[in-house]
């Protein structure tokens, strides 16, 4: 296993810098550790939806959990305001950061994270685990 840190900037874009950095890094299996940051707006995909909620203000970064994979990523996040009230759902492009962002990812080197569509699932492409050749 090998630990990946980076430090996000005021205005960058939580979800594409991760994919980025990913990218970057030909990661193919790892999880997302630890995060912790500040938004100025974020943009999420709640429960059950289709469509994106677009949330303006000050939120912290309170939870953070997902897989990444330069061949897709499903990453789960919960934000709170400044009077503590706290949302989650899924993590997509358009979290732009405040102050700062602190991210931890963990690499597993052994194994590919693949995103599959399976008969009669949930409709959505779902993780498939790969052994490295």
């Amino acid at each position: 296993m090998k630990i990946h840190t980076f430090r996000l900037k005021p205005e960058q874009d939580l979800f594409d810098s991760i994919e980025e950095f990913v990218k970057e890094h030909n990661i193919q299996a790892g999880v997302i550790l630890s995060a912790v940051g500040s938004f100025t707006h974020a943009t999420l995909r709640l429960a059950n939806k289709s469509t994106y909620n677009e949330y303006d203000g000050y939120f912290e970064i309170v939870s953070i959990t997902g897989t990444v994979s330069i061949h897709g990523s499903h990453i789960h996040i919960s934000i709170s305001d400044g009077e503590g009230k706290t949302i989650g759902g899924h993590l997509v492009s358009g979290c732009k950061i405040y102050t700062t962002a602190e991210i931890v990812i963990a690499e597993f080197e052994d194994v590919v994270y693949k995103r599959e569509l399976y008969e009669n699932d949930s409709g959505y492409e779902e993780l498939s685990v790969k052994q490295k050749v």
